[in-house]
């Protein structure tokens, strides 16, 4: 498991909006599983679940985006499950880090366009 965490500013509904086409856009077989969106007073919170076949680990891959957001600030947490082929422990992650790796470069290129005057 890969983990990953940041603090972003924005419009969720558009930095989710950049999360899902640029993540099922990176892969042929990436694809977004499941979302939910919660409501709690002014905060707000918004998961979604996206699958992949890593090819070199000759499994599914599975990439979580939870983002809590209150106002225009949003704190993301981005978690990584599966790849590894061993029964007790991990042996392979390349597929869950490149995952991940996608994820990381999404926010690098949201944080950037957020900042621009």
């Amino acid at each position: 498991m890969a983990l990953y965490e940041r603090a972003l500013i924005g419009d969720v509904d558009g930095f989710i909006q950049h999360m899902d086409g640029t993540i099922t856009t990176g892969s042929v077989t990436a694809n977004l599983e499941s979302s939910a969106d919660q409501r709690l007073g002014d905060a707000r919170m918004v998961v979604r679940v996206y699958e992949r076949y890593s090819a070199f680990g000759g499994n599914r891959v599975s990439l979580s985006v939870c983002v809590l957001a209150v106002g225009k600030e949003l704190a993301v947490t981005a978690i990584t499950s599966g790849g590894s082929t061993a029964m007790f422990w991990k042996v392979n992650t390349l597929g869950e880090e490149s995952f991940l790796r996608k994820a990381v470069d999404a926010m690098e290129v949201w944080d950037v366009a957020s900042r621009r005057p």
